[in-house]
């Protein structure tokens, strides 16, 4: 790994000062021994007018699987030599950020016993850092550095120059330009680093909080992307991430009203927890599910693509669905959704309001026609398009229930996945990911050809500019009393008419273990989101 920081200067400031800064001679090649290997120090031009410093860390892969016990990128790795042949020698991650406290400590706590008047003084510095795993692209990379007053340059590493189609990898080349104290330019990099690399290379105990507010201190307080730096510093931790939130609020809201923290904080109970858990996304669609059922009043309901029986499950804690029918190509699937149901302890009568087939989405079945309802929840984008209008006719033509909802993610709020390469699609079986637009145009165009009329509401947060992460589409048979309104009569279910606003949002999702038919099975364990 390595990194160079450069500044320039005059006959009166020279910028061989750094070496005062980063208690360093700049005559002379250091180096420092690390838990993960060796850290060098050195100056490959040094004057009054410029002056470099590099350094380079020499990273030993077997000191690192054996203090790390096997933990790093991603988790256990997936093969024995998968630990010793990696990136992390070539490619700026936590362990050049924990390198960078350790070899330059009082730079970055802003001491310097020999002129301590250098301290405070913004220097013109331009830092590089050659291969920098950017999970996010080059974009997250402008987002993360450009608030904190660096112009910034991201040029995306080729994953092979000879063979320029392949495209990129998901490395960046690094350089960032700016005025500013080289302490504070060592807090960023130091919180930075490992929060684009999007991994720690060790475990993130509680003390990691105390050590991301003092980096972060002076800045990450106002920081736009702040939720996303917190949450991939702490690795995802969600108890460590809260605690990060709460203190960093505490501190804006006491710098706000020019007051200690401690006084803002007197009246918390912390033996009480009031803070309310987020709702994870799947649970928020199988909700928004059950709302239209209910308000359908649907008795008779087919579950299609049922995975491993998580809706099925929730449709039997309400006596108003009598019949209960989970649909899907994965006898696999259809296993472990038997299982998790326990449809073999079942009380009898219970057990009753349940069957369990096997089918695929492509051919029609007479075994599904006249239900009141069938849900497509995350089923849609499994499927191949050139499927798309099997499946459509055996649900909306052959099967035709009186209710149709159908659930799929809406690709525009990909972006607000941090760990989501851009272009990726959140499952390696998606076929295609629509926009609001896509899923409202072919929604429409389905309702019109089968006698349906169709409404849009949002699953999860509604964001006002991308919407929702998942879509929702309620079919109603046209003309149908009770449960339908009749073509031209107000809809009264909370969804938007199919005529005017976009859609909707999803998150967390359910998906199959199938490889045999992609048709069928669309859901077969959960991803909280």
């Amino acid at each position: 790994m390595f990194l160079t920081i450069t500044t320039t200067g005059s006959a009166d400031r020279p910028a061989t000062d750094l070496g005062f800064l980063l208690h360093k001679h700049p005559d002379k090649a250091q180096q420092f021994s690390t838990s993960h290997g060796t850290a060098h120090v050195l100056y490959p031009e040094a004057d009054a007018e410029r002056c470099t410093a590099a350094l380079l860390l020499e990273v030993d892969p077997i000191a690192l699987v054996r203090r790390g016990r096997g933990k790093g990128r991603g988790g256990a790795p997936d093969s024995a030599l998968g630990q010793y042949v990696n990136d992390r020698p070539y490619a700026a991650s936590s362990l050049l950020a924990v390198a960078l406290r350790s070899v330059f400590a009082s730079a970055m706590k802003g001491q310097c016993a020999a002129r301590p008047e250098l301290v405070a003084r913004p220097l013109p510095l331009r830092i590089e850092v050659p291969v920098l795993p950017a999970r996010g692209g080059a974009e997250l990379v402008r987002k993360l550095f450009q608030p904190l007053g660096w112009t910034v340059l991201a040029d995306p590493v080729p994953l092979d120059e000879t063979f320029p189609e392949w495209g990129d990898s998901r490395y960046v080349r690094l350089v960032l330009e700016g005025e500013r104290t080289l302490a504070e330019a060592l807090r960023h990099l130091y919180v930075l680093l490992p929060v684009l690399d999007d991994a720690k290379h060790y475990w993130v105990a509680p003390d990691e909080v105390d050590k991301l507010l003092r980096a972060g201190e002076g800045w990450l307080e106002d920081h736009p992307e702040q939720r996303v730096i917190v949450g991939r510093y702490l690795a995802r931790r969600w108890a460590l991430t809260r605690r990060a939130m709460e203190r960093l609020e505490l501190e804006r809201l006491a710098e706000s009203d020019d007051v200690a923290a401690e006084e803002i904080d007197n009246a918390v109970d912390e033996e009480v927890d009031t803070e309310e858990r987020p709702v994870p996304l799947a649970v928020q669609r199988r909700e928004a599910i059950l709302a239209v059922l209910r308000a359908e009043k649907a008795a008779r309901v087919l579950d299609l693509g049922c995975g491993q029986g998580q809706l099925v499950g929730a449709l039997l804690t309400e006596g108003q669905f009598t019949e209960i029918v989970g649909v899907d190509v994965s006898m696999r699937a259809l296993h472990e959704a038997r299982r998790r149901l326990r449809l073999d302890r079942m009380p009898e009568r219970q057990a009753a309001r349940v069957r369990l087939v096997q089918g695929s989405l492509a051919y029609t079945d007479s075994r599904l026609k006249g239900y009141d309802a069938a849900v497509l929840s995350e089923v849609v984008e499994h499927v191949d398009p050139a499927r798309l209008p099997a499946l459509e006719y055996a649900v909306f033509g052959a099967a035709a229930p009186r209710t149709v909802v159908v659930t799929t993610p809406n690709v525009e709020y990909n972006v607000r996945w941090e760990s989501l390469p851009a272009g990726h699609v959140r499952h390696a079986d998606h076929r295609f990911e629509w926009t609001r637009e896509e899923f409202r145009q072919w929604a429409q165009g389905v309702a019109a050809r089968h006698g349906y009329e169709v409404a849009f509401g949002p699953v999860g947060p509604d964001d006002p500019e991308i919407g929702p992460p998942t879509q929702l589409a309620h079919f109603r048979k046209a003309g149908e009393g009770d449960g339908g309104a009749g073509r031209g009569e107000p809809r009264n279910d909370g969804y938007e008419p199919s005529n005017d606003g976009h859609g909707q949002s999803d998150v967390g999702e359910e998906q199959s273990n199938s490889s045999a038919d992609r048709t069928g099975s669309a859901r077969g364990k959960e991803v909280a989101a």
